[in-house]
């Protein structure tokens, strides 16, 4: 068995704990995190529980945690209704529902185990509501078949010629779990520093070197968590990546307050499977209120929370990529109605009256958009499954799109089984 001796004068036996190598110039820290969203936060939480009397570090450019895609989205717990059988969605999606669960039960915050109803409207949706009957049987998914007159009694104001119900999913405030993680992490022992962005990264042959404005931060290992800046992060490892982020910003309306109860359940359409995205859906939010939305527009802006925001450069690098440019030919025409409803809001209402007659253009409040951060292949596929890339010292997240929020803690333990891998090789 190879053994090590670490500068403290602890010898590790290296294939049995994994330990980290050690040289004479030992790097500040153990790990280095980069991300401060749930999967960052996560990922550290998770790897301070497996190396405990490690240095850890997580480094987060915004000025607090959940800034980004965990702080901007419709806060479901998932339940795992669409994935692929057998894909790490689906795998981590079902795990992930109850970890969520547990994980706010240890740690006081609230959630509502309030079920999805998926609502067909007309004799296709009724069509594709079998097939995702069957995905949900194939993904051990509890679930009830209702025809209308159930579906009527269970959503009074929802129009429907049947659904499916799933009991397991839920709602919560994913940046309260996301803080409690970052808690969790500094319980333990890690380290924050937020308000410090990543300029650049190099991987040497016995260490990493995070840059920033701040100065360099030494590292024997990183893992990065960088959502919309995943494939940035990669290209300063030196490395070609085989995606790029294309950004699609889902915007969304609340409800006024008066329609608090309209829905007892999250109500959503039956996807169509041409489309990339499941469509517009009503969600009752932890608060009590109730959003509409999202929809999908291409972001003119990696970060472009606001239909005027622009970068010239990012647009140049997306409209010049030919995964993208492909991407956007074939689905030139729901592409344009997602941006006329952008801009014509009885256009998006449209959309919600289909299984929710009664509201009207005046029920439209303002509510903050979120940004998906969406991997595109060279070939022009948008990668559909949860996607990493590894190097010698480095585990990167690359794309982690929906149900990456509800799936966070599997996936934290699954890029420290990675971690472990990448340091077991290294002995």
């Amino acid at each position: 068995m190879s053994r090590l001796s670490t500068k403290h004068g602890l010898t590790i036996g290296c294939r049995e704990q994994h330990a980290i190598p050690n040289y004479e110039e030992v790097p500040v820290y153990d790990f280095i995190i980069l991300g401060g969203g749930i999967l960052g936060m996560s990922t550290a939480m998770q790897l301070a529980k497996a190396y405990p009397g490690r240095r850890l570090l997580l480094v987060e450019k915004e000025a607090g945690a959940a800034r980004h895609q965990t702080g901007h989205n419709s806060g479901v717990i998932h339940a795992g209704v669409y994935y692929t059988p057998g894909s790490l969605k689906a795998r981590f999606c079902f795990r992930g529902n109850r970890a969520t669960k547990a994980f706010c039960d240890t740690h006081g915050i609230r959630y509502d185990e309030c079920g999805k109803l998926l609502v067909a409207t007309n004799a296709l949706e009724m069509e594709r509501m079998r097939a995702l009957w069957e995905r949900t049987a194939a993904n051990g998914l509890e679930r009830e078949w209702l025809e209308a007159d159930a579906l009527r009694e269970r959503e009074p104001s929802i129009t429907g010629i049947g659904g499916i119900f799933v009991p397991s999913s839920g709602i919560v405030d994913y940046g309260e779990v996301t803080r409690a993680m970052a808690g969790e992490f500094e319980r333990l022992g890690g380290e924050i520093r937020y308000s410090t962005e990543v300029i650049g990264v190099q991987e040497r042959s016995r260490e990493v070197v995070v840059e920033t404005p701040q100065g360099g931060i030494t590292g024997k290992f990183l893992v990065t968590c960088s959502g919309l800046m995943a494939d940035r992060v990669v290209r300063m490892l030196g490395e070609t990546p085989g995606f790029t982020i294309c950004p699609f910003r889902g915007e969304y309306y609340r409800l006024p307050e008066k329609h608090n109860q309209i829905v007892n359940h999250l109500i959503y359409p039956i996807p169509d499977p041409a489309m990339p995205f499941l469509g517009v859906h009503l969600t009752r939010m932890i608060d009590g209120s109730v959003t509409v939305g999202p929809n999908a527009v291409l972001a003119l802006k990696r970060e472009g929370y606001r239909k005027s925001d622009v970068s010239l450069s990012d647009m140049a690098r997306m409209f010049t990529h030919p995964g993208i440019l492909k991407v956007l030919m074939a689905n030139l025409r729901p592409g344009l109605i997602e941006m006329k409803n952008s801009l014509y809001k009885q256009g998006y209402l449209e959309e919600i009256r289909k299984y929710c007659p009664n509201l009207t253009v005046d029920d439209l409040e303002p509510y903050p958009a979120g940004v998906r951060a969406q991997a595109v292949s060279r070939e022009g596929k948008l990668v559909d499954d949860f996607l990493f890339v590894d190097t010698r010292r480095t585990v990167n997240v690359c794309n982690a799109p929906s149900p990456a929020a509800t799936s966070a803690l599997p996936i934290g333990e699954y890029i420290v089984g990675r971690v472990k891998e990448r340091l077991a090789d290294m002995c």
